[in-house]
């Protein structure tokens, strides 16, 4: 759905973006994380075709993104990080809008959309507070008809229970069919609703993650009362071990724990914990430090 070939965007003397290589697979939930300032908004933007590349390709459904916008347009639904409604209309004639001028929208789907998420649709936006804002919103992008979802900060204002909505409604569009790129600062989102995840550092991709992949790995923390033997041959190349003071012992997996407890049940170990490695400590790797 989403191909860029070494997409690049300076301003005089800075990379915002720099040598770009991604693929997006349709109906993939696709997550964009780092801190402000690592590249997001601009790809995003060069997704759109708001900015022409400096150097590289992005194309969308096989479409040049810049050169082909318009049509590319009419295959993405996109929230952007400060999406701005029309503050004198209603909530219901917002949508109304929305439904009427672009082909594909579905007024009554987006009906049923600001019910799940609560939304009372009678006031105007004016006296709508910023949360119910960003869920009418979130009501017009996801009720359009299109391939591919675009979602900048999409939980911002968000109450928890609302955002849990939201992840179902995002999940509801992959197993539609639809693909959906989900940029946030919320890890935790990121990690529950994300197939596939790349982290960017200073307008480079420094790391892409399958997020099953990650759900296997495990952190084991013990306590020791011996010297620890070697691991079997078949554990050794997937286990990271690390003897601390003290008899401290940690243990960084990606194998199947039923393999890995069983070679532990036979040492002398205690006060033993075991943990997902989690989205964070990956995050943490290229960005220790610095705030999302």
């Amino acid at each position: 759905m989403i191909e860029t070939k070494a997409l690049t965007k300076r301003y005089g003397t800075l990379t915002a973006l720099g040598d770009c290589n991604l693929r997006v697979e349709r109906g993939e939930i696709f997550g964009l994380l780092g801190p402000n300032g690592s590249g997001k908004t601009t790809l995003l933007r060069l997704l759109l075709g708001f900015l022409k590349p400096s150097r590289g390709t992005a194309t969308i459904d096989g479409l040049d993104c810049y050169r082909e916008s318009l049509a590319v347009h009419r295959r993405v639904a996109y929230l952007p990080g400060d999406a701005r409604l029309f503050r004198r209309m209603r909530g219901r004639e917002v949508l109304r809008f929305f439904s009427r001028v672009r082909s594909g929208n579905n007024l009554p789907r987006a009906l049923e959309l600001a019910e799940r998420l609560d939304l009372d649709l009678a006031p105007r936006v004016s006296a709508y507070s910023t949360g119910m804002r960003q869920k009418l919103a979130l009501v017009s992008v996801l009720a359009a008809d299109t391939p591919l979802v675009i979602l900048d900060e999409p939980t911002s204002s968000l109450d928890p229970t609302v955002r849990d909505t939201l992840i179902h409604l995002v999940r509801e569009a992959r197993d539609a069919g639809r693909t959906v790129v989900f940029s946030s600062h919320v890890l935790s989102e990121v990690e529950a609703v994300c197939d596939r995840v790349v982290i960017l550092r200073r307008g480079e991709l420094v790391h892409t993650q399958v997020m099953s992949e990650l759900r296997r790995c495990h952190r084991i923390r013990a306590h020791s009362t011996r010297p620890l033997p070697a691991p079997p041959p078949e554990l050794q190349r997937d286990l990271n071990l690390t003897a601390g003071s003290n008899g401290q012992v940690t243990i960084e997996t990606a194998c199947e724990l039923s393999r890995l407890l069983g070679w532990l049940a036979t040492l002398s170990l205690a006060e033993i914990q075991i943990e997902p490695v989690g989205l964070d400590a990956v995050y943490r790797r290229y960005h220790a430090g610095e705030t999302t």
